[in-house]
Parts: C-alpha cells; sequence; structure tokens
C-alpha cells in the first residue's frame, strides 16, 4: 500500500461541484497539494489553473490536473464525478446513469492501492457509496459518502432563522435517505442543550406540529428549489466537503452524518445509509446510538427499504 501524504486531497470530477470542492478546500488552507481529475482533461487543467491564480490570497499549495495515478498517495479522494440532477428529477432518477460511471471509476481507483479515505460526493449518495464500498476493496471505515452533512446543515439554517439563534447553536440531524425519504430527527434536537419544544415557546412559538412539517419539507425541497432557480447546487455541497475532510485530516473526532455502511444498527443491513458516526483520520469510527422515537424508527427503516430496492435493481444485479 502507498504511503498516504496527509497533506494531500484528490478529486475526481470537476464539474461545479468538483469545482467548488477544490476552491473550498484551496481556501481552507488544509492541504498542500491538490489533483483535480476528470474525463475532460482540459477542464481538469482550466479548473486547477483558475483556483491556483487565487493561491497568493490564500496559503501555498500545488494545484494542478492529473491522472488516476497521482491519486496513490492521497490522504482523501474525493469522487464528484457523475451525471448531475436535472429540473424533475430525484436524485434516485440518477442512480443507473451514475452506477455506470462508478464501475469505470472505481476499479481505476482500486488499482493504486491507495490508503487514503474515499469521500463519495455524487448523487444518490447513498447508493453510490454503497456501489464503492462493493467495488473499491477498501476496508469499510475508509469509504464514506457525504451523505445528509448538508441536509443538516440546511435544517440547522432553518431552524436558526425560526428561532433567531445562531445555527451554530442548533444541534439536529438529518438521518436515513440523502433524498426525498430523509427523515428530521426532531426528538434529538436541542439548542444548546435546551429541548426545541421548550426553546420554540420561549421564542413564542406554539404551534410545534406545523412549524417542524414545514421546516422538514423546506429542507428536504431546497435542492429541487435551486435548481428550478439556477440549475445546480454546489456551494453549500462544497463547503459540506470542507467540513468532512476536517473532520478527517484534523483527526477531530466529529460526530457528522456521513453516508456508510450499516450492519445491524438500528436493524438495518445491506446498504449504505445517512446516519452519524465519529469521523476521524481513519474515517468512520462508532456510530452514535441516536435515540430516535418508534415513528422516526419506522421511518428509518422505510428509507433503508427504499435503498435497498434500488441497490437490487441498480448494483447488484448488474
Amino acid at each position: 500500500m502507498t504511503k498516504v501524504n496527509s497533506r494531500k486531497a484528490a478529486i475526481i470530477g470537476c464539474g461545479m461541484v468538483g469545482a467548488s470542492s477544490a476552491f473550498s478546500l484551496m481556501q481552507s488552507g488544509m492541504f498542500s497539494e491538490m489533483v483535480l481529475i476528470d474525463a475532460n482533461q482540459k477542464r481538469a487543467e482550466g479548473e486547477a489553473m483558475d483556483i491556483s491564480h487565487g493561491l497568493p490570497f490564500a496559503k501555498p499549495m500545488d494545484i494542478y490536473d492529473g491522472t488516476y495515478d497521482d491519486i496513490a498517495d492521497a490522504a482523501i479522494i474525493i469522487v464528484t464525478a457523475g451525471a448531475g440532477q436535472k429540473p424533475g428529477e430525484t436524485r434516485l432518477d440518477l442512480v443507473k446513469k451514475n452506477v455506470g460511471i462508478f464501475k469505470t471509476i472505481i476499479p481505476e481507483i482500486a488499482k493504486r492501492d491507495c490508503g487514503g479515505i474515499l469521500l463519495i460526493v455524487a448523487n444518490p449518495v447513498d447508493i453510490l457509496t454503497y456501489t464503492a464500498a462493493k467495488l473499491s476493496g477498501f476496508p469499510e471505515n475508509r469509504v464514506m459518502g457525504s451523505g445528509t452533512v448538508l441536509d443538516s446543515a440546511r435544517l440547522k439554517y432553518l431552524l436558526g432563522e425560526h428561532l433567531d439563534v445562531d445555527s451554530r447553536s442548533v444541534h439536529s440531524f438529518i438521518i436515513g435517505e440523502h433524498g426525498d425519504s430523509e427523515i428530521a430527527a426532531w426528538s434529538t434536537v436541542n439548542i444548546s442543550g435546551v429541548p426545541l419544544n421548550k426553546f420554540c415557546e420561549m421564542r413564542g412559538f406554539k404551534d410545534h406540529e406545523e412549524s417542524m412539517h414545514r421546516i422538514a419539507a423546506d429542507v428536504k425541497n431546497s435542492a429541487y428549489k435551486i435548481i428550478e432557480d439556477k440549475g445546480a447546487t454546489y456551494y453549500g455541497i462544497a463547503m459540506s466537503v470542507r467540513r468532512i475532510c476536517e473532520a478527517i485530516v484534523r483527526d477531530e473526532k466529529s460526530i457528522l452524518p456521513i453516508s456508510s455502511m450499516m450492519h445491524g444498527q438500528y436493524g438495518i443491513d445491506g446498504c449504505a445509509l445517512s446516519m452519524p458516526p465519529i469521523v476521524a483520520a481513519d474515517g468512520v469510527e462508532t456510530l452514535i446510538p441516536l435515540e430516535l422515537d418508534d415513528d422516526e424508527l419506522s421511518k428509518l427503516h422505510k428509507s433503508a427499504d427504499t435503498l435497498k430496492g434500488v441497490i437490487a435493481d441498480s448494483v447488484d444485479r448488474s
């Protein structure tokens, strides 16, 4: 196995998500080397040049276009390549196209004997995380997806706006599929230790059920609205990629709702699902045992069943 350079990242796929993620990582100063790879080599070259021209305002870094041979020593290999979600499409509509793309990309990664973390960002992220885990040969702790990190950030933002409080003081998770069957884990939400309903009442809000339903729907539909308005989402997910990379590179042992393989936790097996584990230098550590209520647990099982149905039809069968 190739020795890992903890200061090197690789991004495969230089569309809007890949390029925005590269720009966000350049600004972070976490890495001293970043290679960009794309089926369109000129696109990768252009993005590397454009981002590099901002380096006089950041920290020294070598950013360049490359090939799969350049990923072997990367600490984190970020895969954003795939067909993008179009207006009217769900993330699951992308599955056959992007599973096919992954069946080309992941074996190329596997050939390089990499020792880093494989971070899947392309959608449908839970299905593609499962696909990557099966095709890469990586230990499962070193394969994760961006999961519902962005969805959870959207929930925190909207709750912060609703309650007129700093969103960083909101502790909440979206769990399950990164998609239409996702679940807002309301029973676990607190505002710096204060239960949600109690904090809402302190702020003068009494109609809890209506507000929860509206905010959860707004979170779920955020991507559809953004895609309808401007064609794609990329800034929020780029910040999510940066946050996940920080947790890995700095060995933070942060709790983030990334997508990872399930083996009996919450009674779920046979799929990758977005649930919060500890994320550290070695990747996925222990899943956090959220105390979900019966309704949330039932919805989580339905979300997992939805994903397993897609896996059976589009991944394991093909």
